[in-house]
């Protein structure tokens, strides 16, 4: 059977011990919440400095219209951005240009806040079947109330649909909705559909509220990934066939101009539509006829009228408005974050009241280019590993916004609960560095005689020095600071790394190339197929032979075990052998360190300002509500909880 959870309702409970600390900067802010209400300024659309660009996120028709009315009503004539800042949640860091359309099916599109089909899909106008919760790695309904497998061979899903899902015209979303948007994924190449098709073969209606998924079958006759499958669940945008045929005829069904359609008509399910963009702000209002006030769902509408971001030129002028109280939620990170309700008493909140802050969970790394001479021996790439000095790392780049190696060992894990429960962390125990370890690393490099023989204080590998480029993009600072302790580090044991710093795109081309010796990268954080997928990422060799690779494994190394292990545990139900699958490729990964976590990381930042909104999701509050701004997966269950400050 499918993992489903039942959505939570409305929750009474409150963190008052989390949120006690704060009461008394609280207090003292209220007084400056009347100078919010005239709203935010902009600023020119610019990435972040640390921030990777997201790749991809009219007015309603019929029903929906009358919110739209109303909302012109409060905004002054000429000044339709303006919006009631006690109706208003406004967002920092995840909008960083003018948005360019509303087309899921777009390989080029910036709107962040409408568009993200990542791990946890953002769900604010389009929606999915599911909603994945990284807390606890399930799927929660949404479009979708409950998914199983037919049988164990897990070649065929049957998915269930709330019967009171609609679109925003308030025509019925039904099952032949959901398969006309999968073959028009398929039929048009979307990005979702040229990777999806792999695994899946079909989509069928059986009747209005139920959906028969058939996987694609190998040569052996198994599914070709079922945990592929799963991903689908929570990332596939439905979309109303209707509206789809309406594109798809005013663009002759030419698949390039399908892609390229703004789709700024859109129809769409979820609670909120358009309501205003320009290049300083991006304005979603409401939809007062969502379907997700039905009791089947959420019982109530989302606490926030509005959803606003302005477009900031840079973090700095994100965390200004921050401080400022112009910004409620905040996807940045923050150095010393803590230093904004410690130093200058702000009613600003993190998830987790003390360090790390956030829950984390992904791990930047640092990936060695195993086809180059010196990093092709296990010996050089584990002392770089163990030298590096974690701590510091930590401390510094990260302002101690990471638990640890000591507090959670390395392995292909992240540090949720649910992950690290899968392994045996004593059978691998033996096997982990906490760093620092210069002795060891000096002990090991001599122990293979790899030496330094001319007193240049370089060692050689067959009489070439240990001299490596190490890379991230320029700007990103905490990466930067990171892979400069990594060169630090391996300078006390006689490696010689100097860093390079090139500009995003070049970065990402020598990276998906393979012409780098060491660089940083993350692999993906918390997902339905993970920790399976990260182990592709960390150990598969079916990227290495890739010419262009954007998917994993950047640093080309093969192991054949790994890849055994890899095919199987997709077509695995059994916990006990899952586990023992994950135990080994966590030996195999600390054994041959074809690349080593350098810290962990939140996949989205997560800082609130609560001096107009409280009842944000924070540890142990109760709702199991992820610290997905609100947005993402199950994150959006907060807009349902939230409160105006009293």
């Amino acid at each position: 059977m499918g993992r489903i959870v039942i959505p939570n309702k409305k929750q009474e409970v409150k963190s008052m011990k989390l949120r006690s600390k704060r009461l008394v900067a609280l207090f003292a802010t209220l007084a400056m919440t009347a100078s919010l209400l005239a709203g935010c300024g902009g600023g020119d659309s610019a990435p972040a400095a640390d921030e990777t660009p997201a790749a991809t996120e009219e007015p309603a028709a019929d029903e929906a219209e009358p919110a739209a009315d109303e909302a012109a009503d409060t905004a002054s004539a000429g000044d339709t951005n303006s919006t009631p800042r006690e109706e208003t949640l406004y967002f920092a860091g995840q909008q960083w240009g003018t948005i360019n359309d509303w087309n899921p099916f777009s390989t080029n599109s910036n709107n962040a806040m409408a568009i993200q089909q990542k791990d946890s899909s953002r769900t604010l106008i389009y929606e999915t079947l599911f909603m994945f919760n990284l807390l606890d790695g399930q799927l929660y309904p949404l479009i979708g109330t409950d998914w199983s497998w037919d049988d164990d061979t897990l070649t065929s899903m049957t998915v269930k649909l709330n019967p009171d899902a609609h679109w925003s015209d308030g025509t019925a979303l039904t099952a032949e909705d959901v398969v006309y948007t999968w073959d028009s994924n398929v039929k048009y190449e979307s990005s979702l559909g040229l990777d999806f098709s792999n695994y899946v073969e079909s989509i069928t209606a059986v009747d209005d509220t139920t959906l028969a998924i058939q996987c694609k079958l190998d040569d052996a006759g198994n599914p070709a990934n079922p945990l592929k499958v799963q991903q689908l669940l929570q990332q596939m945008y439905i979309m109303q066939k209707a509206y789809l045929e309406t594109v798809e005829e005013r663009n002759g069904s030419d698949k390039d101009a399908v892609k390229l359609d703004k789709m700024d008509d859109l129809i769409a399910s979820g609670p909120y539509m358009p309501f205003f963009d320009d290049d300083q702000k991006v304005v979603f209002i409401r939809d007062d006829n969502y379907w997700g006030q039905a009791e089947s769902m959420w019982g109530s509408l989302p606490a926030p009228k509005y959803i606003a971001h302005v477009i900031y030129a840079d973090n700095n002028a994100g965390q200004v408005a921050l401080e400022a109280g112009d910004v409620d939620i905040c996807q940045q990170f923050t150095t010393d974050v803590q230093k904004l309700w410690e130093e200058k008493n702000l009613p600003i909140t993190t998830y987790i009241d003390e360090p790390p802050y956030g829950q984390c969970a992904t791990m930047p790394s640092c990936w060695m280019n195993v086809e180059k001479p010196g990093l092709d021996q296990v010996e050089v790439r584990k002392a770089i590993a163990m030298a590096t000095d974690y701590d510091q790392i930590i401390a510094s780049a990260m302002s101690n916004q990471s638990p640890t190696f000591t507090d959670v060992p390395r392995s292909t894990m992240n540090p949720t609960d649910g992950e690290q429960a899968l392994y045996d962390h004593d059978a691998v125990k033996d096997l982990q560095f906490a760093g620092k370890d210069i002795d060891g690393a000096n002990a090991l490099l001599d122990e293979a005689g790899i030496v330094d023989t001319d007193g240049d204080g370089i060692r050689e590998y067959n009489g070439t020095p240990l001299s490596f480029k190490a890379e991230c993009p320029d700007g990103w600072t905490d990466w930067m600071a990171s892979l400069e302790i990594v060169a630090s580090s391996a300078k006390e044991i006689g490696i010689d790394i100097q860093t390079f710093f090139p500009d995003t795109n070049t970065f990402y081309d020598d990276i998906t190339t393979g012409n780098f010796e060491i660089c940083m990268n993350s692999p993906s954080g918390a997902s339905i197929t993970n920790p399976w997928g990260r182990c592709m990422q960390f150990l598969s060799s079916q990227y290495a032979d890739l010419s262009v690779n954007w998917s994993g494994n950047w640093g080309r190394y093969r192991n054949d075990e790994a890849d055994e292990i890899l095919a199987k545990i997709p077509l695995e139900t059994d916990e006990a052998t899952l586990k023992d699958y994950y135990t080994r490729l966590n030996e195999i990964y600390l054994t041959d360190v074809p690349n080593f976590a350098l810290m962990y990381r939140p996949e989205l930042f997560y800082i609130v300002n609560e001096s107009v909104w409280t009842g944000y999701p924070m540890k142990d509050d109760g709702t199991n509500i992820p610290p997905t701004d609100c947005t993402d997966g199950y994150g959006i269950a907060a807009l349902y909880n939230l409160e105006l400050v009293e």
